[in-house]
């Protein structure tokens, strides 16, 4: 294989581009409810129908304003927001007829803001209020833009190379590329805001600087790699973190032979990924395996219908008890069966394994994708609360400590809310005006 990726189908999106006519004729299908469940629906509650309206009329930068207002990464869940269950799913046509493609819509107008270069959004007066975020992606880009819009003065500082967090790096690029994400995060830069990209908190920079340089923090760093699976094998080459995996296929770097058999463990969005990626690798075999059933796996539903179309199969009630290698590299796993008993502290049934019912799949990549790690040791110093790694915080995304704010991923836990790109964008939104709101009644010399 080549050092850099070159498969088309990797790149190829999977969204059909509408025309011209097609978006006229979706926009006068439009009823332009009163209550517009669609925008209640919605976690950002972009107003759909003043959206489409502007469409109809052709006013296009305005429906972009609209969209990009109530949400800073609206061009890309214009191609990751599960639709059908949000804006889509509570369209009123869906009680006679078929729902308004508004994901389709969404995506058509903020493509045409992307090709034009056209400016949305202005810097507010400035306040004197300095702002650390701590984070570059959906989140962190969130929070900085609304920050800058109210004129304070916004620092972002980047573990990796570029901004965009998941939506740059751990997105499949047939899904959501990253020119999409690199754009929202230069409409964020555009408006003043300062970029520090390779720059880790407790490395380069630490919390205590961060607490004295600024006059508020606000948290966004989301999470880190995938666990281990604590199995025999997991050194083997062809085991692989399935966010590292799908990192370099969007990178487009070298991840060498995938072979013809691919076992990805888990049944999120991410194993998803990792699984649709390997079959446009050229596997031939993609088999995905989980310990619970279909019931409760946590992928969209859409996922799962589009990992099913690209022929990937399913093993449910089914753990990995080891990974078998000859010669240094993945040859299988062993798995044992499970049973599923009483609920556990997630909520689920509780997977039980049943003795004596272990079984082998060949494998020449085994893909772990279950779940990501907390990175704890980024709050050492701020004095923010925690559990299990979450930090703690309030319907306004203030922290324990007054200083320090939180959003998006580092404070997701089972129970609250959804780990979506949309809910992320909507939480660094609403941090930002918490913490404007705080300010408010003080005026900076």
């Amino acid at each position: 294989m080549s050092e850099r990726l070159e498969s088309s189908s990797l790149f190829a999106s999977i969204h059909r581009s509408l025309g011209r006519m097609d978006v006229v004729h979706e926009a006068n299908r439009c009823l332009y409810c009163y209550d517009a469940p669609c925008t209640q629906a919605c976690p950002t509650h972009i107003d759909v129908p003043a959206f489409i309206h502007k469409i109809r009329t052709g006013n296009l930068k305005g429906s972009a304003r609209v969209i990009m207002e109530a949400n800073p990464a609206g061009a890309s869940c214009a191609r990751v927001c599960p639709t059908e269950e949000l804006c889509e799913g509570a369209c009123v046509l869906n009680k006679e007829d078929v729902a308004i493609r508004i994901g389709d819509l969404q995506r058509y107008v903020t493509d045409w803001v992307r090709e034009h270069d056209v400016e949305l959004f202005q810097p507010g007066p400035p306040t004197g209020f300095r702002v650390a975020v701590v984070g570059g992606g959906p989140a962190g880009l969130s929070a900085a833009r609304e920050l800058a819009r109210m004129g304070h003065s916004v620092t972002i500082y980047e573990a990796k190379s570029r901004l965009g967090g998941l939506n740059t790096y751990g997105i499949v690029p047939f899904r959501l590329p990253e020119d999409v994400a690199l754009w929202e995060a230069e409409q964020v830069v555009k408006l003043g805001v300062t970029v520090h990209t390779d720059t880790a908190v407790g490395r380069d920079i630490s919390p205590q600087e961060l607490l004295t340089r600024f006059d508020a923090v606000v948290l966004a760093f989301g999470m880190g790699a995938v666990p281990r699976l604590g199995i025999e094998g997991e050194e083997l080459t062809g085991v692989w973190d399935a966010i590292e995996l799908i990192e370099r296929v969007k990178t487009g770097k070298s991840i060498g032979e995938i072979g013809s058999t691919v076992v990805v463990i888990g049944a999120g969005n991410t194993a998803v990924d990792a699984a649709t990626c390997s079959k446009r690798l050229g596997a031939e075999q993609v088999t995905m395996v989980y310990r619970r059933t279909e019931k409760e796996m946590t992928a969209y539903e859409f996922e799962y219908d589009f990992a099913k179309q690209e022929g990937v199969e399913f093993r449910w009630l089914s753990a990995p008890t080891r990974i078998l290698g000859e010669e240094g590299r993945v040859r299988g796993v062993e798995f044992i069966r499970m049973r599923l008993e009483a609920a556990d502290d997630s909520g689920r049934p509780r997977p039980v394994p049943i003795p004596g019912s272990e079984y082998v799949v060949e494998a020449d990549t085994v893909i772990r994708a279950i779940g990501q790690h907390r990175l704890t040791e980024v709050l050492q110093g701020l004095g923010v609360e925690c559990r299990d790694g979450v930090i703690q915080v309030d319907e306004r995304f203030r922290t324990s400590n007054p200083k320090v704010f939180a959003a998006g991923d580092c404070t997701f836990e089972k129970g609250r809310g959804e780990a979506m790109v949309v809910e992320a964008a909507e939480q660094g939104k609403v941090a930002a005006w918490s913490l404007h709101q705080q300010w408010s009644h003080m005026q900076r010399v």
